[in-house]
């Protein structure tokens, strides 16, 4: 079993900059995926940024440029810097790790982004 809990959601204005924050506990694979998901309201669940265990990384193109996906291993945890914020990009933000024999989501975070 493998806990996640995100933290660093809030409100922005346009143009401004959030971190979220992922941290892992619990019986965690050395293979794995770990990534930010977003359900923006009255739409379904997308990828926002997955960073995997030797480091690759994957962008949404909606969010190429802005967004940068890194992690901490000694901490185990995952980081959204979010920058160049658009009101698009108002929506819950869910964390994710999937490894051998588990496929793990956190409570989620909402991201405000407006004037």
């Amino acid at each position: 079993q493998v806990q996640l809990v995100e933290s660093g959601g809030g409100s922005v204005q346009p143009g401004g900059s959030l971190r979220l924050s992922c941290a892992a506990s619990g019986s965690i694979s050395s293979l794995y995926v770990m990534g930010w998901y977003r359900r923006a309201p009255g739409k379904q669940r997308e990828l926002v940024a997955t960073i995997n265990n030797i480091g690759g990384t994957n962008y949404a193109d909606s969010v190429k440029g802005r967004f940068t996906i890194s992690r901490d291993n000694a901490k185990n945890t995952v980081y959204l810097q979010m920058n160049s914020l658009k009101p698009e990009d108002t929506a819950v933000y869910y964390c994710n790790k999937k490894g051998v024999g588990y496929d793990s989501w956190g409570q989620g975070v909402q991201v405000t982004v407006s004037s």
